[in-house]
């Protein structure tokens, strides 16, 4: 083996930005579980524990960025929507009801925004869409085997590792309750069935991709797919079962868009307009004999209470809203006494845009509203037109290209009925797609999807 006194001066700044490649692609692994599984990090090493390992990672990721310096990095090419967001999130401090909380509300939305910022601009798709898929294979595969462990070795429910055992367990503090054996559902290491079914229909959506785009060996697709399945099938969230239909319908349209030609697309928008006006009302209507489909109450296990309580406290300020805060600070008014479900305060509105409403006013909803919507809307042209290098060239579609497409949709989705979007792994997503799809036009090889080498086979000669 030669050593590197005997390499030259070339091979070696390639051997270096090989391994700096890989470095970039850990990091980005890593913050995707501390993000997508934060209630995972807090469970195992507490409030102080996440917030460390939280600034760990935004100083790595800032070194990240400054290290690889990307070329299509302009701060006037982040969306403005996201800019006014964020700016709004921190001037609201002036007139918040709240203003410690609402400072380390609105650092903590700059924190995750950071880390966003650098995953966007020094990942390109493909290394994107790895790190994804292989994060969430961490902590869909962890979680099974977590409640592999607690059925076998424990046998019983259990509580995060950090807190003690009260007199009286409320039900939404137990980490594990220990139902693998009787079919679920169960919380997996985040310790929430709705969280874990979503990151189930996130792996449904990467590892389709990645196996359709061939960036994967096809029984490794076909193994962490069937992974996602049975972890949908043991927590069955009502709620992401329908943003799971969503993400069918979305994806059913986009393969449509693109068999036609840009002109010819009207009837395929008229067609997705009608279902749209016939659905919308049918399922209201018939609400109640759907959610008896999937075991719920027509009040959506209480959410509709939580809503009313919630568009009551909104309408006193409806401008501006009270301040923000992101996750609600259930120890200072008006939240501590504005909804308990189980003996104790619920931690937000269930519903990102009534949480927006509420924290930032009919100002912070529009301005949320062009984020979501030009992200969309970039998306779905991104998904649907034919990539091309230069006028009149002809390239194959990519799988990869439906990515933000499908993974916007079930978050929109999941909007209705949780405030994830707002924090955590569902902003950095958010955020990611909303930088990524405005700045980052690369297109796929003269062959579709490029397949991504393992990191083991990445070259350093």
């Amino acid at each position: 083996m030669r050593s590197y006194e005997s390499l030259n001066p070339i091979t070696l700044v390639i051997m270096s930005d090989a391994k700096t490649r890989l470095a970039i692609s850990a990091l980005a692994i890593v913050t995707f579980i501390h993000a997508l599984g934060a209630n995972a990090v807090r469970n195992l090493f507490g409030w102080p524990g996440f917030i460390a390992i939280t600034l760990v990672l935004v100083g790595l990721n800032l070194w990240a960025f400054l290290a690889t310096k990307p070329v299509q990095f302009r701060w006037y090419r982040i969306p403005k929507s996201l800019w006014l967001f964020i700016g709004l999130c921190l001037i609201s401090i002036a007139w918040s009801a709240y203003r410690f909380e609402t400072a380390l509300g609105a650092a903590a939305q700059i924190l995750t925004t950071i880390l966003a910022l650098s995953m966007a601009f020094v990942l390109t798709w493909p290394e994107l869409i790895r790190a994804l898929g292989t994060a969430l294979r961490y902590l869909l595969g962890l979680s099974l085997v977590f409640e592999l462990f607690v059925s076998v070795f424990i046998g019983e429910r259990i509580l995060p590792f950090w807190m003690d055992r009260p007199a009286k367990v409320s039900p939404l503090l137990w980490w594990s309750r220990d139902l693998l054996f009787e079919g679920g559902p169960i919380q997996g290491i985040l310790g929430s069935s709705v969280m874990l079914g979503f990151l189930a229909l996130l792996g449904l959506i990467v590892f389709g991709i990645q196996l359709a785009g061939r960036s994967i060996r096809p029984f490794q697709g076909v193994t962490w797919l069937a992974i996602s399945v049975l972890c949908l099938a043991l927590t069955r969230p009502a709620t992401v079962i329908i943003a799971l239909a969503f993400v069918l319908v979305a994806l059913g349209f986009a393969l449509w868009g693109r068999t036609v030609k840009p002109e010819s697309r009207r009837p395929m928008y008229i067609t997705a307009g009608s279902i749209a006006v016939v659905s919308v009302p049918m399922v209201w209507l018939l609400r109640d004999q759907i959610l008896g489909l999937f075991g719920k109450s027509s009040d959506l296990t209480g959410r509709i209470d939580i809503w009313d309580a919630v568009t009551h406290l909104a309408e006193q300020r409806p401008v501006f809203g009270w301040g923000w805060v992101s996750y609600w600070p259930t120890w200072v008014e008006p939240f501590k006494d504005l909804y308990t479900r189980n003996g104790l305060p619920v931690p937000h509105a269930h519903n990102a845009w009534l949480d927006v409403w509420l924290q930032l006013g009919v100002v912070g909803v529009v301005i949320f509203a062009l984020l979501v919507g030009l992200t969309l809307w970039r998306s779905w042209f991104r998904a649907i037109d034919r990539p091309q290098r230069y006028p009149g060239e002809i390239l194959p579609y990519a799988a990869s290209t439906l990515l933000p497409l499908l993974v916007l949709v079930a978050l929109i989705v999941q909007s209705m009925s949780e405030s994830r979007m707002l924090s955590e792994g569902g902003w950095l997503l958010l955020a990611i797609l909303a930088m990524k799809t405005k700045t980052d036009y690369a297109v796929p090889s003269t062959s579709g999807d490029e397949p991504i080498p393992a990191w083991r086979d990445v070259p350093l000669r």
